[in-house]
């Protein structure tokens, strides 16, 4: 459905402002933090418009396959599955990656790993953890000529994030390995986003429910991930000047020390726009910027 061409309001159909009204208020009852901005974007997507249109045309009627797709779609809402998960895609930077329930969300903090790489501007990356593929097709994107090798443990994520990176169009520069470590070799550059939420730690329905537990969840600390993984880098025949890792906002030191115990010496904690302390990065002594 096209708004500005849909039904005028009085054909028999529900207007667009009306439809929005309910759904807002129905997630809002329901506890949803962003009622309007969730009923939003389904109706846009749902609709194939922008939401500036939704407003401008919002005594136009919603009809037919439209109708019935958003009536499911708050359905699903209302039982706090993720909009991402409702209409199939996410967002990351400047790519639209296809999302279910086989990996996680995409998050805006997680693009600061993403900044790393445009910051020291590797010729080789690898990722631990991949999920979607967020990251590495991101990093492919925008870092020229990178070559990136992703990991994951979880086959079905790797699915999802080979999919995606033939949707992107950088395959022939993304590898997707499953397990942890890619091939032994010299990276200029390691990133990874593990499990960092400490087990029995209460979430919203959105991610308890929804969302991939295994990676999510860590152990009773949230860095036992983290320290299993950097314990096992000496003897992953990867090598790599400098590592950039997502964390829980306050685990830079337990996280710093495991990073610095791996031979990561010169140490930096980062925080997101929140204000948080998000990635921890970690160079060899004497390490130069790669950019």
């Amino acid at each position: 459905m096209s708004v500005p061409s849909s039904t005028p309001r009085g054909g028999g159909g529900t207007s667009t402002a009306d439809a929005l009204s309910a759904s807002t208020e129905a997630f809002r009852a329901a506890g949803i933090a962003d009622p309007g901005t969730d009923a939003e974007a389904l109706l846009s997507e749902i609709a194939g418009v922008r939401r500036a249109e939704l407003v401008a045309f919002g005594d136009r009627e919603i009809t037919g396959p439209v109708a019935r797709a958003f009536a499911e779609a708050v359905r699903r809402r209302l039982r706090r599955e993720p909009v991402a998960y409702i209409l199939g895609t996410k967002g990351f930077r400047h790519l639209d990656l296809s999302v279910d329930r086989r990996v996680l969300i995409p998050r805006p903090e997680t693009e600061m790993l993403v900044d790393l790489a445009l910051e020291f501007r590797p010729s080789s990356v690898l990722e631990i953890g991949t999920g979607s593929g967020a990251v590495a097709l991101a990093v492919a994107d925008e870092v020229p000529g990178c070559l990136v090798t992703a990991t994951d443990t979880s086959a079905e994520a790797l699915e999802v994030a080979r999919a995606n990176s033939l949707a992107v169009g950088v395959g022939e520069r993304v590898e997707f390995v499953e397990g942890t470590w890619g091939p032994p070799g010299d990276y200029d550059l390691i990133l990874a986003n593990l499990p960092y939420v400490p087990a029995g730690t209460r979430l919203e329905p959105e991610l308890a429910s929804w969302e991939p537990a295994s990676a999510l969840f860590a152990g009773p600390e949230g860095t036992e991930v983290i320290e299993e993984v950097l314990a096992g880098l000496p003897g992953s025949g990867v090598r790599a000047p400098v590592i950039g890792l997502e964390m829980g906002h306050d685990q830079g030191e337990v996280v710093g020390e495991l990073v610095s115990k791996a031979g990561f010496g010169e140490l930096e904690v980062r925080r997101d726009l929140a204000g948080h302390e998000r990635v921890v990065v970690g160079r060899q002594p004497g390490t130069p910027g790669l950019g």
